[in-house]
């Protein structure tokens, strides 16, 4: 059987299984269970389901070795199957899992020894990683067979995947039980995002409010966001000028780039934007700094100094929760439409950007602001 083949037949036996565990070994049950609900770190499950399909595929090998820097008749690459197979597969059942692979964690980058019991690799949570060694150890002195363990992991996986929807489901239903009643007040809505800034991991939901406005008032603007790039990817990666780029409509051209930072911008900031924009193919006409902390006086004037610099290229640095405020009293009558405009990229943004948990506490606030609680 090809690799595809093999996923569609443990994805078939995990739905036919999906409320009873075939797994006898309570140990092995507690780890697995352990792997697919660690929501703090993803890696460990992905790594087994690769080391599985790997096993799967060509049984000769051992899935403690998907290295092939380790040598030898047993060892494979694991980041192929991961890459090649895995993603697919999860990206088309919505498993709760990275939409990347695992292998470029810095914990499991650049190993060249099996990955065995004895071994401790660095990365938290410390159980997480113990855990996944133990699982492999499992398949590899045939405690447990390799198809059994991924059918299980698979089944965990469903079923969170439905659990998680159920809840979402709920949420929403909530907020729409309260549609009729009189619209939140701008003031209302800087609050509620406000608390939603708040919340712990929120460092991509800065980028979401800016968004939010030109998604929300774009047409009324003449302007267009181009596609957000990815939250974990550096700026040389991808090539992009910021975290948000908007163009004149009918027209490729950046005009504007936003910089959204969760610590105080300093002047080492500035001068790289300098760089980038002296650098850039095209004329922006302005780089704002969009900050969540607080703003020094000495950084704001010389952000100011480069006007005349580059030759009419602005950069400034503006408040988060000031630039919501400002945008929802110039935009008052279609506040509305920028809070579901918000609520919509929240909820369409991968876990690894804006948690699951970071999603529901949204969905839980606005409908606690919607009902007067």
């Amino acid at each position: 059987m090809t690799p595809e083949e093999i996923l569609n037949g443990i994805h078939e036996r995990a739905v036919a299984t999906l409320n009873t565990t075939v797994i006898p070994d309570p140990h092995i049950r507690e780890r697995v269970d352990y792997l697919c609900r660690c929501m703090s770190n993803r890696a460990g499950v992905r790594l087994l389901m690769s080391c599985l399909l790997g096993k799967l595929d060509k049984p000769n090998v051992d899935p403690r070795k998907p290295y092939t820097e380790i040598g030898g008749t047993d060892s494979f690459s694991g980041r192929t199957y991961d890459e090649r197979y895995l993603t697919k597969f999860i990206n088309e059942h919505r498993l709760p899992v990275n939409p990347t692979t695992a292998f470029l964690t810095p914990t499991l980058r650049n190993i060249d020894y099996p990955l065995t019991t004895d071994r401790e690799l660095v990365g938290r949570p410390r159980d997480l990683y113990k855990k996944t060694l133990e699982l492999l150890e499992d398949v590899a002195v045939q405690r447990i067979a390799a198809d059994v363990l991924f059918v299980e992991t698979v089944r965990v996986l469903l079923r969170l995947r439905d659990e998680k929807l159920t809840r979402m489901a709920s949420l929403v239903g909530a907020l729409e039980r309260t549609e009729g009643a009189l619209p939140l007040s701008s003031e209302a809505i800087v609050r509620l995002i406000n608390q939603h800034l708040a919340c712990k991991n929120a460092s991509r939901l800065p980028v979401i409010v800016v968004a939010a406005a030109y998604k929300a008032a774009g047409t009324r603007l003449a302007e267009n966001m181009l596609p957000l790039k990815s939250h974990n990817a550096a700026d040389l990666q991808t090539g992009s000028l910021g975290d948000i780029e908007i163009c004149l409509v009918g027209d490729d051209s950046i005009v504007t780039a936003y910089e959204m930072k969760m610590k105080c911008v300093m002047k080492d900031d500035i001068d790289s934007a300098a760089t980038k924009i002296m650098k850039a193919p095209m004329r922006i006409h302005n780089y704002l700094f969009i900050t969540t902390d607080v703003i020094d006086p000495i950084v704001f004037e010389y952000a100011a100094t480069f006007y005349e610099k580059m030759d009419g290229t602005e950069i400034a640095i503006l408040d988060c929760v000031g630039f919501l405020r400002h945008f929802l009293h110039l935009f008052h009558r279609i506040r509305l439409e920028y809070l579901n405009a918000y609520q919509e990229l929240v909820l369409n943004e991968p876990d690894s950007a804006v948690s699951q948990t970071l999603k529901e506490a949204f969905l839980a606030l606005r409908q606690a602001a919607e009902s007067g609680e």
